[in-house]
Formats: structure tokens, C-alpha cells, sequence
């Protein structure tokens, strides 16, 4: 049963009723949820739901009627989330594991790990012990290969993941492995599902050839009833009539599970196709059908591999499925996740910011808590980041400049209303700041209202002023509605929330209707479901360094002489170097005179993008460059 705790309880009243509960003979695990705390009563004993109910402390009781239920959506609503190193598991997130299916050797499983993080994958995969239907098929290198496996996400900053096979090597996994694996052969296993549970680290239970979604389910019973609190299912494809493939890739697993447990799920294209080239469009279709991530097996030599080489991916291979992922990320509402490499740096950052040890890294947004700055800027920094909620543009860069913030993020434009000019025009006034990182995110605008609300109530909707024209489509269904333009979205929700009538409604986020507690009454309703916003980090250059920037933001002014913006351009296509925007602006206080934001691509080589800027330095006036970044 779930035993919903009343928002005053007392601690005693609390322990006094775990005490009743386990007297009864019941397991009992809390969780807090981000609106209701909750006690998680497990065990098949017989007893009247009311004996619970009348306790102090208790708002309700509800039964759990699936036969898993510390893994059901009805023990626990939101979704669980996986702590892996210094990366989540679950969530708005895309994992990627990667590597061989098997370690060969020290070298092999080193050049792997490299190869699989440079390309965005954020866990190593490698088998040590190898369950193979051949007695006489490699079995794997042992605890040799936990060792290298060790060593190789050591000096990848890579998490890892391996294969367990058997009881007596709980201990040794537990000295080696981030992630414990069952694998499909051992699903139901049950004595090592207990024994790997009590270990409590995080376990991917892989689906078995012939189980049923609910046999899955049932297996992670096992591990948490037995102790752990992170579970990752996997489905890795069933066997059917199907001969063509290796066995056949259930996608439809995905939705099912999400909606019958909190637990993440991840899809194994290698084992589900057994085919090289099925891997990457199975990946992006188990992707965008809400999996959590993908485990695929990648190798330098396939042909040459000792285990699975005809399923494992060249490099070049996983390397376009991650660029495919990126892309496709942002459509689904989900980010790729990578771990940091130098905290509280992010990705290509290194910070020498001067940040007191124990601090948490502050970034300054302009809006209200959930605004969609908010949601960017989580999407791109790590999660123990703290959002600074401020009310202007200009607070923002004056927040960065004046130390109050490490960093800033700020809209620079947006596919449907184009660039923000102010911000443009912020850039050039504190010459001090720098873009030092991008995040582009997908915009989806949903009608928020007070819970007791419907849309027949409606006659006023407010909204940020880019808000409300990205959403005419919807909005003019509704003629009578009086459209009012407020400076957030975000705020725009707490604005009718604290006003508390139920004619008032808001556009913005999914995220801050949930911060707010409030009813979304219709999802979706922006124009063009091609609406993304293109964010930009601001930093001070001097304490964040981008390594290997390929991506520069430049402004100038052009010489007063016929052809000037030709020969600008002219020097970029000479050095091969692409552009990727070029949008012009007047100059305050010069009419009719006009400056030049351009963006572009820098070359690998970088010395020939530093032999471009000195060209162009002739070729132009007030040349700056606004910031070197990775995109």
C-alpha cells in the first residue's frame, strides 16, 4: 500500500506509524516527492486499509494492485532518476552507454573509452565475463577485464558498466563497477537478482528472450525489494518468428513501461537487430519513442572482434548516430547528457573562476523560477548548479560582470521571432563578457490555469509579449479573450496563481505549471512546432577557457567604400571557413550606418580562423569577436 503523509505530520507521529506498519510485518521505504510525501508499505499481509487511514498523520491511504510494487507508477509517481558519478539516469535526459562487447585487452577497452567519450557517450560498456551459448566462444578476460575496464573509465571520466554472471562475484563488481548488469540469459535469475540487489548499487536488468513486460517488472522486484533503490530495465529484443534479425526489437516496450513503472528504461539496438547497420536507425526510433537512453557496442575493429563483431559499431558509425541524437533531442523535450569534466566547468569549460571551495557555481536568468532561460540553463550546466532568478537583460550581464554570478544565460533568437536585439546590443556594451557555450532548446507553450479551472472559464491570458504571437494560431479561436502582455512567462503563472481568479489563465512551460502547482488545461499550443530559442553563456573570458572552440560570434562595421561587405565575406570563403549567420543592425548615433553580427564555424586547424581575423581586421572597422565557444 502507499500511505500518503498529511503536509503537517509530526516526526513522531511519522515513527510511530512505521513502527504500527513493520509490527504488521511490512516493508517500508519513504520517498518525497516534489508535491507529497509518501510511505511505501510492501508485503502480501492481510489487513483493513482503515486501521491506516484513522492514524494521525495520515492524509490517505492507496492500495497497490499490480503485483510489482515497489517498481509501480502506483508506488511512486515521479520518475525515478539513477546517480551515476556526476550524471542522472532518467528524467529529461538521454544516456548513452557505449563500448565493446567484450575488454581484449588494456590498450583495446583505453582507446574505446576515449573514442566512445569524444563522440558524447557518458557510460563505458565492456564484458569481463561473457554467458555465451558456445562452450567454446570467448568468455571474457575475468577479473582482468574489471581491471581494465577500471582503468580505462578512470582515465575517461567515464562511469562503467559490465555484465554480472554469477553470486560469488558480488564483492569483486562491487570494487570494479559503477553499474551492475543483468544480463537477458540471468532476468530470472532470482538468487543473484537478491544477491546483486543488496548491494544497492545501480543494476540494468536486461528483458530475457521469451519474458513478458510483466516478468521484467517482477525481476526488479526482486532487486528492490532486496536493497537497492536504482533500477534501469532494458529492453534488448525477444525472440518471435522473426529470422532476419537477430531477435526482434519490441519499441512498443518503451510506452508500456513508462507508464506502468517510475524505473527507466533503456533500448539495446546491438543484441535487438544482431546487425551493424540496423543499429542506428533502431537507436533513433527507440529515442523518440521515450526510451532513456541506449547501450550499443562499439569497436575499433569489428571484423576483428572476439565477441559480436558483426552487431558493433565503427567509430565513425557511433559517431553519427550521437550527432543524429543531438539533433533529435531537442524535439523530444530531452537533453544528452555528458559528464563534466572539470566541476564546475561544463563540457569544453575550464573554469578558474574564483569559486570558494564547497561553493555551488551560480548562474544568473532573467525571469521567474521555471522560466524557459531556467530550463535552458539546467540543460546545459550540471544539475548542483544554482539558478539566480533576475528581472532584466541587463541585470543579467551586470549580475556576471560585478561577481554576484559566475555566469549568465541569455536568448539571442528564436526560429519564428528572430534575434532579441537587446541582447545583441548588451554584448557590444560590456566588451568584459564573452559567450563562452550555446544550448538551443525546443519551445512548447501550453494554456496554465488554477486547478479548479476549465478553458470555458477563460477571459484573460497573460503572457510574455513573443509568448502570446508565437500562439495566435490557438489564441484566435478564442476572440473574446483578452491577450495581456506581462515581462515573463514564468511570472505570468505565479501572477495568476496569486490573484487566485479562475477566468485568468498563462502561457508557459510544462515546468512551470508543475512549480506552481497548477492545471495545464492544453498542451501544446504555439503556432509552429518548430519554435526553438537559441541561448548564450556569458562569462568573464579571464576565469572560463573553451577548449577547442568551434564555433566564433563576431560584430564589425564595414569601411565606407563600395564593396566593403564583398571583400569581408570574400576573406571568409577564401579560408574555407563557414558562416552560419549574417544579420545586420544600425549603429546608435550613426544614422544610416550599419554593424554586422556574423557567425562561424572554426576551422580544426585554428590557426587558419586566427589568419582570417587578421585579415578581416583590415577589411573592417570595430572588428570584436563576442566569444569562442563549443556548440
Amino acid at each position: 500500500m502507499v500511505v500518503v503523509l498529511d503536509h503537517n505530520i509530526k516526526e513522531s507521529e511519522k515513527e510511530n506509524l512505521i513502527v504500527f506498519l513493520e509490527q504488521k510485518g511490512f516493508r517500508i521505504k519513504e520517498i518525497r516527492g516534489e508535491e507529497e510525501t509518501i510511505l511505501g508499505a510492501v508485503g502480501l499481509i492481510p489487513m483493513d486499509l482503515r486501521e491506516v487511514e484513522i492514524l494521525p498523520g495520515v492524509a490517505r491511504v492507496i492500495p497497490i494492485t499490480k503485483p510489482y510494487k515497489l517498481a509501480s507508477r502506483e508506488f511512486k509517481k515521479e520518475d525515478t532518476c539513477v546517480p551515476v558519478g556526476t550524471i542522472k539516469i532518467g528524467g529529461p535526459r538521454i544516456v548513452i552507454i557505449a563500448g565493446p562487447c567484450a575488454v581484449e585487452s588494456k590498450q583495446q577497452i583505453l582507446e574505446v573509452a576515449h573514442l566512445v567519450k569524444e563522440s558524447g557517450a557518458a557510460v563505458l560498456r565492456g564484458g569481463a565475463y561473457k554467458p555465451r551459448t558456445s562452450p567454446y566462444s570467448f568468455q571474457g578476460l575475468g577479473e582482468e577485464g574489471l581491471k581494465y575496464l577500471k582503468e580505462a573509465g578512470e582515465a575517461s571520466g567515464l562511469p562503467t558498466i559490465s555484465e554480472i554472471v554469477s553470486t560469488e562475484h558480488t564483492d569483486m563488481f562491487s570494487d570494479y563497477i559503477d553499474i551492475l548488469q543483468i544480463g537477458a540469459r540471468n532476468m530470472q535469475n532470482f538468487e543473484l537478482l537478491k544477491k546483486v540487489g543488496s548491494l544497492g548499487k545501480p543494476v540494468m536488468l536486461k528483458r530475457g528472450p521469451a519474458a513478458t513486460i510483466q516478468d521484467l517488472l517482477m525481476s526488479a522486484e526482486y532487486l528492490l525489494a532486496h536493497g537497492t533503490d536504482y533500477v534501469i530495465l532494458c529492453e534488448r529484443g525477444i525472440r518471435t518468428f522473426e529470422t532476419y534479425t537477430r531477435n526482434t526489437l519490441d519499441i512498443s516496450a518503451i510506452p508500456v513501461v513508462k507508464k506502468l513503472s517510475h524505473l527507466p528504461i533503456f533500448v539495446d539496438p546491438s543484441h535487438g537487430t544482431g546487425i551493424r547497420e540496423k543499429v542506428l536507425p533502431m537507436g533513433l526510433a527507440a529515442i523518440a519513442a521515450g526510451a532513456d537512453g541506449l547501450i550499443v557496442e562499439v569497436h575499433t575493429d569489428p571484423d576483428s572482434a572476439l565477441s559480436d563483431g558483426p552487431q558493433s559499431l565503427y567509430p565513425e558509425q557511433f559517431e553519427k548516430l550521437m550527432r543524429d541524437i543531438e539533433a533529435l533531442a531537442p524535439v523530444l523535450g530531452k537533453e544528452v547528457a555528458k559528464p563534466p569534466e572539470h566541476l564546475p566547468s561544463t563540457g569544453p569549460l575550464i573554469s578558474t573562476a574564483p569559486i570558494r571551495t564547497g561553493e555551488r557555481l551560480q548562474v544568473g536568468f532573467q525571469g521567474e523560477k521555471a522560466a524557459f532561460s531556467e530550463n535552458a540553463l539546467f540543460r546545459y550546466f550540471p544539475e548542483e548548479t544554482d539558478s539566480v532568478p533576475l528581472p532584466e537583460f541587463r541585470d543579467v550581464f551586470n549580475s556576471v560582470l560585478e561577481g554576484r554570478t559566475h555566469c549568465g544565460i541569455i536568448p539571442l533568437e528564436n526560429t519564428l521571432t528572430g534575434s532579441i536585439h537587446q541582447n545583441y546590443d548588451l554584448l557590444l556594451q560590456y566588451p568584459d563578457l564573452k559567450i563562452i557555450g550555446e544550448k538551443t532548446i525546443r519551445i512548447i507553450h501550453n494554456l496554465i490555469a488554477l486547478p479548479s479551472a476549465e478553458i470555458k472559464d477563460i477571459k484573460r491570458v497573460y503572457s510574455h509579449p513573443q509568448a502570446l504571437s508565437q500562439c495566435t494560431g490557438f489564441l484566435d479561436r478564442f476572440p473574446n479573450w483578452e491577450k495581456i502582455p506581462f515581462y515573463d512567462t514564468a511570472g505570468a503563472v505565479g501572477f495568476i496563481l496569486k490573484k487566485g481568479n479562475r477566468a485568468n489563465a498563462a502561457i508557459a512551460s510544462e515546468e512551470a505549471g508543475k512549480f506552481y502547482k497548477m492545471k495545464i488545461l492544453k498542451e501544446g499550443i504555439e503556432t509552429n512546432s518548430r519554435n526553438y530559442t537559441r541561448f548564450v553563456i556569458i562569462a568573464r573570458e579571464e576565469y572560463f577557457k573553451v577548449r577547442e572552440p568551434n564555433k566564433a560570434s563576431l560584430v564589425f562595421s564595414t569601411l565606407n567604400k563600395p564593396g566593403s561587405l564583398y571583400e569581408v565575406l570574400k576573406v571568409l570563403a577564401e579560408k574555407s571557413i563557414n558562416m552560419k549567420k549574417l544579420e545586420s543592425r544600425p549603429i546608435p548615433g550613426k544614422p544610416w550606418e550599419e554593424m554586422f553580427y556574423v557567425d562561424v564555424d572554426i576551422p580544426k586547424k585554428f590557426s587558419i580562423f586566427s589568419a582570417a581575423i587578421d585579415v578581416l581586421k583590415k577589411e573592417t572597422e570595430d572588428l570584436r569577436i563576442l566569444g569562442m565557444y563549443k556548440a
